[in-house]
């Protein structure tokens, strides 16, 4: 996949925005935004980029790993400081590329679009607006507990958020999986790769998880209609967690979205089906 570059770049503000590009150096750039609690480090598709001739870019949202943490943090403000790493990285003002957003970084993603950042959006297997009146009457209520606590005391949850730690956050995930996606999350090189990015993802005492969580599980507040790239989400029909109705009301909120879901997938699509994601990707 060619060798992994470390990047620091200092915000406008004076923070510090960490990540690291994997792949060919002068391979077409994507940037892709990686779920709850997982750093720079986590990655997919790492064989393909050398065929494809694709550099890989990954980043530490604020308060994860390496990336100074922003108290005042926004889905605007991240998005903002995604668009600083990529043109930074890039050397283009513009910092506009294709992204791909996994599971609660789906979120981030969409900030990004609206921010003028993506070229392309395509969302894999993301986490769906909790709080949308439409999703959240078709979830149970431990389903909505969080999002529920999030809306009516935000310092409640976050207390509960900070309670959180890598070790418990893997349980959580092994425990919500759909039988194969566990084997697949339990096999060796992922699991490896997912529990030192959750190890750096919990840095500065999780605060970076849970100013992420305040965010994805509050009213996003946008609107998705103003988006205008190109934007793909795929689903594995086997996916237990991610969205009920496996992204079809996300779908219909954003003009001109396409959906497809992979029947012989689950909440591990992103890797178990990586060339199809970068081939629809770069489409």
């Amino acid at each position: 996949m060619g060798r992994v570059r470390q990047h620091q770049v200092t915000s406008d503000d004076g923070r510090t925005l960490s990540g690291l590009s994997h792949g060919p150096e002068d391979g077409r750039p994507v940037l892709f935004i990686a779920g709850a609690a997982t750093s720079k480090l986590m990655t997919f598709g790492s064989e393909l980029l050398a065929p494809l001739n694709l550099r890989m870019l990954t980043m530490d949202r604020p308060g994860l790993g390496e990336s100074t943490p922003d108290h005042d943090r926004t889905l605007v403000s991240t998005a903002l400081d995604y668009r600083a790493f990529v043109s930074a990285v890039l050397g283009e003002p513009e910092g506009a590329v294709a992204v791909v957003a996994n599971s609660q970084g789906a979120v981030f993603g969409l900030g990004l679009a609206l921010a003028g950042g993506a070229r392309s959006l395509t969302l894999v297997s993301p986490a769906d607006e909790v709080a949308h009146p439409h999703i959240h009457a078709m979830l149970p209520p431990e389903a909505t507990m969080l999002a529920d606590l999030a809306r009516t005391d935000a310092e409640e949850a976050a207390t509960l958020l900070g309670a959180f730690s890598a070790r418990a956050m893997e349980e959580m995930v092994m425990s919500g999986s759909a039988p194969e996606d566990v084997a697949f999350y339990r096999s060796e090189p992922f699991l490896s790769l997912y529990r030192s990015s959750l190890e750096e993802g919990f840095n500065n005492d999780g605060v970076g998880y849970v100013r992420d969580t305040l965010i994805a599980v509050q009213p996003w507040n946008v609107d998705l209609a103003a988006i205008t790239c190109p934007v793909q989400i795929l689903f594995g029909a086997r996916d237990l967690t991610h969205s009920p109705d496996h992204g079809k009301t996300l779908t219909s909120r954003i003009p001109g979205a396409t959906r497809k879901v992979f029947r012989d997938a689950g909440g591990a699509l992103l890797w178990t089906h990586a060339q199809e994601v970068l081939g629809t990707a770069l489409t």
